[in-house]
């Protein structure tokens, strides 16, 4: 590929001017302030910002409900990222041996990622409420056994099985294009000599998804940190005894 040289810099200059620009008026600029503003005091009714050092580490840092929030929020992304990619790269494979009907179960899939995270809150309270559903039968039999606004570890598994149902979607398509990615003849020459399906996933398909793995770990963590305050707010509201105050909630309620 042959190089584009210019004669007079200013051209190049002209080139990445906009470029630049953008850059520094929605990322750069904006950082600053944020660092800025980190170290003063917001005065309410717009009278300004007071200098105060490090005050506002030193009360954060300082502040249990901090660490437990911290504490909750990498449980809860650590548990749907494994919970979405596991239940994620089970649907592929099974999509890409194309079974009866796979193109309506690759439909029925990938909507899920289209809907909004307060909107799963909602859905999934009603499949949680206590008073209602599969939940209303196990209180029947065990009175008072479930319900999200006593019980911390049911609200926490609540948010949890809402947030790995959304992400789902998103890791199923980048786990099935990665299978379908992968020559036939690969996994056709090692079912010749012998290999199962589990060991032809294993020892071949398994190590060529390593890529895929590692950049869906790193998406789905992130989504888990950013995308889960509407799944919260509607489900637990942060309750029980701030069990699901996440990080990003936190911040909307201090």
């Amino acid at each position: 590929m042959r190089r584009a040289y210019f004669k007079f810099s200013w051209i190049a200059a002209a080139l990445l001017a906009p470029q630049m620009l953008i850059i520094f008026v929605f990322f750069y600029w904006p950082s600053a302030q944020a660092l800025y503003w980190a170290f003063t005091l917001e005065q309410p009714w717009g009278g300004g910002n007071t200098w105060v050092g490090f005050d506002n580490f030193r009360k954060v840092l300082s502040d249990p409900y901090y660490w437990g929030s911290v504490r909750v929020s990498v449980i809860y992304a650590l548990a749907t990222t494994v919970l979405a990619m596991t239940i994620a790269l089970t649907l592929a494979i099974f999509v890409d041996r194309q079974l009866a009907g796979y193109k309506a179960y690759r439909v029925a899939i990938i909507w899920p990622y289209a809907v909004a995270a307060p909107a799963v809150g909602l859905a999934f309270q009603f499949v949680f409420n206590p008073g209602a559903g599969i939940f209303s039968y196990i209180n029947t039999i065990a009175p008072g056994w479930w319900d999200l606004s006593k019980y911390p570890w049911q609200a926490v598994t609540a948010i949890v099985v809402a947030g790995a149902w959304k992400q789902v979607a998103y890791s199923f398509v980048f786990f099935l294009a990665a299978l379908q990615s992968i020559p036939r003849s690969l996994t056709e020459a090692a079912a010749m000599d012998g290999a199962r399906p589990l060991r032809r996933m294993i020892d071949l398909q398994l190590p060529l998804l390593t890529p895929t793995f590692f950049f869906l770990l790193v998406i789905n963590i992130t989504d888990s940190f950013t995308d889960s305050f509407g799944i919260v707010d509607t489900l637990t509201g942060g309750g029980p005894f701030r069990a699901t105050d996440l990080m990003v909630y936190k911040i909307y309620t201090d």
